[in-house]
């Protein structure tokens, strides 16, 4: 039988898991449900635990369908918002999506800020994503956020509950109005100005390709996989769709 990999989406109202040949021929899909919440007006949460039981049972079944087990994981998933995290990956509270809108007030700090540092973020300004939402956490949750370890993006919360590694890579870090998209790297200037520390962000692996860590043995029994099987760093769910598309080949994104 040919090799097979494993591809997870972590979306905002379901997760899906593709096994695939390593030539791209799907061979088996499966997809597990999760609600939205909103207990205010605006808000959007999901309590993670949600997201990894709707994991592990689409995963199990599209791995039974296919009838193999794969060499390799990738992920992509929902971008912005933010998952809470204690130094053992455990949530601290339900996640905040990127439709919440909670951090409106939050925009006119950056409204504030220099034009200049504004312009190496590249992004317009939105209160669902993870920078407007860490600002907000700061005052409203303040003890929550203290008590928080890691600052997540949601595929990247998923992938250290797989590997027990802490990390992101550029196509989601690009998104949190946290990112200096032109140093490539975390913006202290920013954080300094919001408040946020600097310390609860993960470190920024070098592509989403990058090997970010191996199915611990917790995870395979969850997932019915074979433990040490390599796990990609992944992507943000629109820079997958654009190199899933091939829109990176310039004759098609004409």
């Amino acid at each position: 039988m040919s090799p097979t990999v494993l591809g997870i989406d972590l979306g905002t109202s379901s997760v899906k898991a593709v096994v695939a040949r390593l030539d791209g021929t799907v061979v088996a899909q499966a997809r597990g449900g999760y609600p939205v919440s909103h207990p205010r007006l605006g808000w959007s949460e999901t309590p993670t635990g949600d997201w990894f039981d709707a994991t592990a049972g689409a995963v199990r079944a599209a791995v039974a369908e296919a009838g193999s087990q794969p060499v390799a994981i990738g992920l992509s998933g929902q971008m912005h918002g933010v998952v809470l995290a204690d130094e053992d990956g455990r949530a601290i509270r339900p996640a905040m999506l990127w439709s919440d809108s909670r951090a409106v007030d939050q925009i006119q700090e950056y409204d504030r800020l220099p034009d200049p540092l504004l312009a190496r973020l590249a992004n317009p300004l939105s209160p669902g994503m993870a920078g407007p939402l860490l600002a907000w956490l700061v005052i409203h949750e303040a003890v929550t956020y203290r008590a928080a370890r890691w600052t997540l993006q949601p595929k990247d919360w998923l992938r250290a509950q797989l590997t027990g590694r802490f990390a992101t890579e550029p196509s989601d870090a690009s998104a949190t109005l946290l990112y200096d998209i032109a140093g490539d790297t975390w913006s202290t200037e920013l954080l300094g100005a919001l408040g946020l520390d600097a310390a609860k962000l993960p470190p920024i692996l070098g592509c989403s390709a990058a090997p970010a860590g191996r199915l611990t043995v917790a995870a395979a029994a969850r997932l019915g996989l074979r433990p040490g099987v390599p796990v990609a760093a992944g992507a943000a769910d629109t820079a997958a769709a654009a190199l899933g598309s091939r829109l990176t080949e310039p004759e098609r994104s004409s």
